[in-house]
């Protein structure tokens, strides 16, 4: 097996607000193989976003990572000056945010914002950044590159905005990009698109993607292996087949039996009862016990471990040896 790219260990992130102490992330773990695609599912307010800004080391005030280590090409990034972490971003790990219209500047072209990385980062001329941009934009998928490199935010649709962050986010040629959400907001016809661009960007470049996004479908499409997040922790983790059809969490059970199905009567459609718990105060042991209609005293007293299996899968369920979980995939 290749040696870990990037490797997550029992991190925490929290939040010191005046309402209380949020634990966003508390005690999570993943890794990440070279040009391998990572899907990292979970309802809104698992801590999806958080891990990738954790691991940029741009968590937002009054945020704070507490403990754990960030390994990323053999180097702790929780060691690293914020000097040296300038240096990382961009260039070596990169972030698509999920909404393009507030993390493109709606004052300067998209253009110069791209150009801005690249020059940050390479000692080129402006006018080979320039060249290079219209590259990277004609690469994405913009129409006539040539003239929307002088083109505002304001004046692009959401679609062609998401592909100008995407561009934004290669330009540098980064080892590993995170994908938040890429998909989010733009109708059926772009979101095929993007998933196609992005398909055909791995295969050209081979980075490593981590695709954050709460959509089974999407994941299971672009994902070579998958984590399941559940307020601030890790549930599950294992090849995308192996965790769609043999569910070994009650979490993703519940997440793959609430997929929309189309032979499903109508009015048939299943949910996940109450949602996701105040952080400030979670629920003690499993935090998804309150909700899972498998919890015994266990589930509520003890923070269930999570233990590698091998197979590259590991689950943290004090009750997944006993338990003989379904798929509606794995009946197909």
């Amino acid at each position: 097996m290749p040696s870990e790219l990037l490797t997550v260990e029992n991190l925490r992130t929290y939040f010191f607000t005046e309402a209380g102490i949020v634990k966003a992330i508390d005690g999570m773990s993943l890794h990440v193989l070279p040009g391998e695609t990572l899907g990292l599912i979970g309802e809104s307010g698992s801590g999806k976003t958080m891990t990738a800004m954790s691991v940029l080391r741009i968590v937002p005030q009054p945020g704070k990572i507490l403990d754990g280590n960030i390994t990323f090409a053999g180097e702790n990034l929780l060691d690293k000056s914020e000097k040296e972490m300038m240096k990382i971003r961009g260039a070596k790990i990169a972030i698509s945010f999920q909404d393009p219209s507030s993390s493109l500047t709606p004052v300067h072209t998209v253009g110069s914002q791209i150009m801005e990385i690249i020059r940050r980062h390479e000692k080129i001329s402006k006018e080979e950044a320039t060249e290079r941009t219209i590259e990277l934009l004609d690469k994405v998928g913009i129409p006539d590159p040539e003239t929307r490199v002088s083109s505002y935010p304001h004046e692009l649709s959401g679609g062609m905005k998401q592909r100008i962050a995407l561009a934004r986010a290669i330009s540098c040629n980064p080892t590993l990009i995170f994908l938040d959400e890429p998909t989010t907001n733009v109708d059926v016809t772009i979101q095929a698109q993007i998933l196609e661009l992005l398909g055909d960007l791995k295969k050209r470049t081979k980075m490593s993607m981590v695709f954050i996004s709460h959509d089974m479908g999407v994941i299971a499409q672009m994902s070579d292996r998958v984590t399941i997040m559940y307020a601030g922790r890790v549930c599950e983790t294992a090849d995308v087949e192996d965790l769609y059809k043999d569910p070994r969490h009650p979490y993703t059970e519940a997440l793959l039996t609430a997929i929309p199905r189309v032979e499903r009567a109508k009015g048939d459609l299943s949910v996940i009862p109450g949602s996701i718990p105040n952080l400030i105060e979670p629920p003690s042991g499993c935090r998804f016990h309150p909700r899972c209609k498998y919890a015994i005293a266990v589930c509520k007293e003890k923070i269930p471990v999570l233990e590698d299996i091998g197979d590259r899968r590991c689950y943290a369920c004090w009750r997944a040896d006993e338990l003989s979980l379904t798929s509606p995939i794995g009946k197909e």
